[in-house]
């Protein structure tokens, strides 16, 4: 009996660092071209005031289809559907920049079927601009507690959907959360993370739809080793990259939401040699020693997941394992 395929993950779409870039600053849309953040977000929503919206959006279309966005991935966040300026949002931009549009950012979702109505919509744009039909992703904000309460639903609602985004400072005024800091602990919780069980939530629901997860936005943005220590505890979870507000916070994101090199290149050795000792040449055997460092199935499926995150953030080897002869 052939063995089963071992099962990998699907190639990650880097998204260590997601830049927000106002849609109504023509001179921010500019610059973030050059910058180099993974993602960028192109914002028509809580950036951009209600005279400026409509503006915004012609703004970004000649942003998408003119500007050099090379190795980034290309986002729009539209407004949420409480309002009377989404449907024009996604008309707008991907009947102009469809071609040069990764996925559509949409906030506040609260329920599966505000996805189901976006992914039906982007469908009859495409079939009716000619555009490639389901390559434009999704990317649900959880930003309220209903939206946390389905989140599970919303994860599944659409095979477009990519990524699940923490949205703090609204899900904070949602719960009544007595805070005015976004990204720190609120004031009198002095033990453990206020947190823990949102960010857990929210990556659960990813990881069981294939999903990535994306923390939100640290606001004292000239507080870089703040920055740092906050997105440190979301990458440990499993977190797959965080907002940025300004360009000072993209490095910083880069380096925690990437393994480190030692980490990584342990991941490719560990993957090497449980393929080589899995072998007929290396004995068919499940479990063996690398090193002083027991190794087996579960090792490969955590190696599996660093290599991944270090090849999304191009990474290369700096080792490599070389299989015992005799």
């Amino acid at each position: 009996m052939t063995a089963p395929a071992k099962s990998e993950p699907k190639a990650l779409r880097p998204r260590r660092s997601c830049l927000a870039v106002p849609g109504s600053s023509t001179k921010m849309l500019g610059k973030a071209q050059g910058l180099p953040a993974d993602q960028v977000f192109l914002d028509l929503e809580d950036s951009v005031a209600p005279l400026a919206k409509e503006g915004a959006r012609a703004n970004i279309v000649g942003a998408l289809k003119e500007g050099d966005w090379a190795g980034k991935t290309r986002v729009v966040r539209v407004n949420d559907l409480t309002t009377r300026w989404t449907y024009r949002d996604v008309v707008t931009v991907v009947e102009g920049a469809g071609a040069d549009l990764d996925a559509v950012m949409l906030p506040k979702v609260q329920s599966a079927e505000q996805v189901v109505w976006l992914d039906l919509l982007l469908r009859q744009i495409e079939e009716t601009m000619g555009l490639e039909v389901g390559r434009i992703g999704i990317e649900a904000q959880i930003e309220n507690a209903a939206g946390l309460i389905a989140v599970d639903e919303i994860a599944a609602a659409s095979p477009r959907v990519e990524t699940l985004i923490f949205g703090p400072a609204d899900f904070m005024a949602s719960i009544n959360m007595r805070t005015l800091v976004v990204g720190e602990q609120p004031p009198g919780y002095d033990v453990g993370d206020a947190y823990h069980y949102i960010l857990m939530r929210i990556l659960m629901a990813a990881r069981a739809n294939d999903l990535q997860a994306i923390d939100g936005p640290y606001l004292q943005i000239k507080d870089l080793d703040g920055f740092r220590r906050v997105a440190g505890r979301s990458a440990a979870l499993g977190f797959d990259g965080k907002w940025v507000l300004h360009p000072s916070q993209v490095e910083a994101a880069n380096e925690v939401y990437s393994p480190a090199q030692d980490d990584y290149d342990h991941a490719e050795l560990i993957l090497d040699a449980y393929d080589h000792y899995t072998s007929e040449a290396g004995g068919t055997r499940g479990a063996v020693m690398l090193g002083e460092e027991m190794i087996d199935e579960a090792s490969r499926k955590m190696a599996l997941v660093v290599a991944a995150k270090g090849r999304a953030a191009g990474l290369s080897r700096t080792s490599k394992f070389d299989a015992p002869t005799g």
